[in-house]
């Protein structure tokens, strides 16, 4: 049974998760930055918005700035919420904790995150997760869900099965107020969303706008749908699988169903920009050019998108 949580780099969606899951009565640990630990020491931890409201206080969290936090306690299951840049150094922070083998879920943006947690935790502890819900921090202690185009699908990194592993957590997250179910193909989910994801934020973070923004007027749909093209082109050279036969199939449900469930919703790529923060352009857009030169497939759009971000990023003193 999954009882006892580690969530490791807990922003919006990581505190979120840990206030509904300790709500339901598990063990959470937070893994999380300074700032955030004494708002949540006064107020306790709160989550508003599409899926009801939630409150835990301070003393049912464990809450840590580091993993040495973590020393000597148990763990079912470990929850990865960081930014995809700082995967890296995430893995390898988790792979210091003594006599834990529990699985690890990567529940991150862009691709190349569960490949990560199996070259240095091993295919049998790397899970990974497909989160199309929006998160933001209303203010410290107090998180809002804004949208949700769909369930979380949460897997093994090495597909074909689910895992009694991978049911029992995503059975916990539902349990505690966050629709999910286990999937036997996580990876064909994450580059569904990679195809979300590239078409909506870059360009909305460029231009300061809300999904629905973008797909209202023609010009940014031209944008979006040439992106597309060139990231569903990518996708299928690397062998991945997808659920449509071909970009266009894909675009009728992108603008049919997932914008207009995430209509009014705001890049996170954006709220970084905003907060100067670096952004996870070389995960999205940036996944999609370096393994476009791998695989001999002009990318231009995806480029120039990639581009522009690492501009404002520089601009906004965050690269």
């Amino acid at each position: 049974m999954i009882r006892n949580f580690l969530i490791y780099g807990a922003g919006a969606l990581g505190q979120a998760l840990g206030c509904m899951l300790a709500s339901d009565g598990h063990q959470v640990t937070l893994v999380l930055r300074e700032r955030f630990v004494e708002p949540i020491k006064t107020d306790g931890l709160s989550v508003t918005g599409i899926f009801g409201d939630f409150h835990i206080e301070a003393d049912a969290l464990i809450l840590t700035t580091s993993i040495a936090g973590t020393e000597g306690r148990h763990y079912d299951a470990i929850l990865l919420t960081t930014k995809s840049y700082n995967t890296r150094a995430a893995v390898q922070d988790l792979s210091t904790l003594q006599n834990c083998h529990c699985p690890v879920v990567s529940m991150q943006n862009g691709c190349g995150n569960i490949e990560q947690l199996i070259k240095v935790l091993g295919a049998e502890r790397s899970f990974g997760a497909r989160v199309i819900t929006g998160f933001e921090i209303v203010r410290p202690a107090q998180i809002r869900i804004t949208v949700s185009a769909d369930d979380v699908h949460l897997g093994a990194g090495l597909g074909g099965t689910i895992p009694e592993q991978a049911a029992s957590i995503a059975k916990a997250i539902a349990q505690a107020g966050l629709p999910c179910i286990a999937v036997e193909d996580v990876h064909q989910s994450l580059f569904a969303k990679l195809l979300y994801n590239c078409a909506l934020n870059p360009l909305g973070a460029v231009l300061g706008v809300s999904y629905g923004t973008l797909a209202d007027a023609p010009e940014t749909r031209a944008v979006m749908d040439a992106v597309i093209d060139e990231t569903f082109a990518v996708v299928s050279a690397i062998g991945a699988r997808l659920p449509w036969q071909n970009p266009d199939h894909y675009k009728s449900f992108f603008y049919g169903t997932l914008i207009p469930a995430t209509y009014d919703h705001r890049p996170s790529m954006l709220q970084d920009l905003e907060q100067h923060k670096p952004t996870e352009v070389d995960g999205l857009v940036g996944y999609v050019s370096a393994h476009g030169r791998a695989s001999n497939i002009a990318t231009p759009y995806c480029d120039l998108l990639g581009a522009l971000i690492r501009f404002k990023e520089q601009q906004a003193g965050s690269r």
